[in-house]
């Protein structure tokens, strides 16, 4: 993936998170950063409530070194459920932040771990509260920050109605937006219309492929256009990253296969056809 272009790819470990909700491949974030390098990818973005003994900086940056790749991001997965942060939800947030501090540029990329949509309006409002405020903590110690919608049935931020209430009450000085393009499909929209919509957000980018059967799919057998948005992130000159975040079946078996796929897949199908 050495083509010049104005962004980097890399690929998030939810891939294996899917096979038994983290317990199948708890603690093996090493080998998922040898795959991730084997796939040609630059970056990785672990979940750091998952990140086993490499959530020591010392571990972390000696393994990432070894197989020459970088932290993109860390993704700060939590309910946030109450009006503000709880007291251990505080915690792991400072502790994510501080980890990011010793990777200069890498995102601290905030997700709402999906529990309803009871209370929509309330709930909505006390999210983008805290998203804003971990927010600024990180930036006031200068970790850029990204809020992840996602699409779940029991999301908040879901729809199209959802994304204009949350996404235009983020505080755009110290957060931007992660569009999803798989979760932003999924939610009956189209991604590159709501990606031009609020590109002035745009600062992390997550890529799946979807064909609503009933969702996600395999990179590249689906019905996202991720060459049309990839072509239009290297217009606009995008400078961030593309994280692939596989959810295709396969995962679920196979999450090595899969990284691997995605990484031939973005190298021999998606850069050529660029322009």
């Amino acid at each position: 993936m050495s083509i010049s272009l104005p962004f980097r790819f890399g690929s998030e470990v939810y891939t294996w998170f899917m096979s038994g909700n983290g317990t199948t491949h708890q603690g093996r974030l090493g080998h998922m950063i040898e795959i991730i390098s084997q796939a040609g990818f630059t970056g990785i973005q672990p979940i750091f409530t998952w990140m086993g003994d490499l959530v020591n900086p010392d571990l972390l940056e000696a393994k990432l070194k070894e197989q020459g790749i970088e932290l993109a991001a860390v993704a700060l997965a939590l309910e946030w459920n109450g009006n503000g942060e709880s007291n251990d939800e505080r915690r792991i947030a400072d502790n994510a932040i501080a980890l990011l501090q010793r990777f200069p540029g890498a995102v601290l990329n905030t997700v709402q771990i999906p529990t309803g949509r009871h209370d929509l309006a309330a709930r909505q409002k006390s999210l983008v509260n805290i998203v804003n405020t971990v927010s600024a903590r990180a930036n006031a110690l200068g970790v850029p920050c990204s809020f992840h919608p996602n699409s779940p049935h029991s999301s908040i931020i879901r729809t199209e109605e959802d994304y204009k209430i949350v996404l235009e009450s983020l505080d755009a000085t110290v957060t931007g937006w992660t569009p999803d393009v798989g979760h932003i499909i999924n939610g009956d929209m189209d991604p590159l219309t709501k990606m031009k919509e609020y590109a002035s957000l745009i600062n992390h980018v997550h890529y799946k492929d979807w064909d609503g059967n009933p969702e996600f799919t395999l990179m590249g057998r689906g019905k996202v256009d991720l060459l049309g948005v990839t072509q239009w992130l290297k217009d606009i000159n995008y400078s961030g990253w593309i994280i692939c975040e596989d959810e295709g079946e396969e995962a679920l078996d196979d999450p090595d296969f899969v990284t691997l796929h995605d990484g031939r897949w973005i190298l021999n199908d998606l850069i050529p056809n660029l322009k």
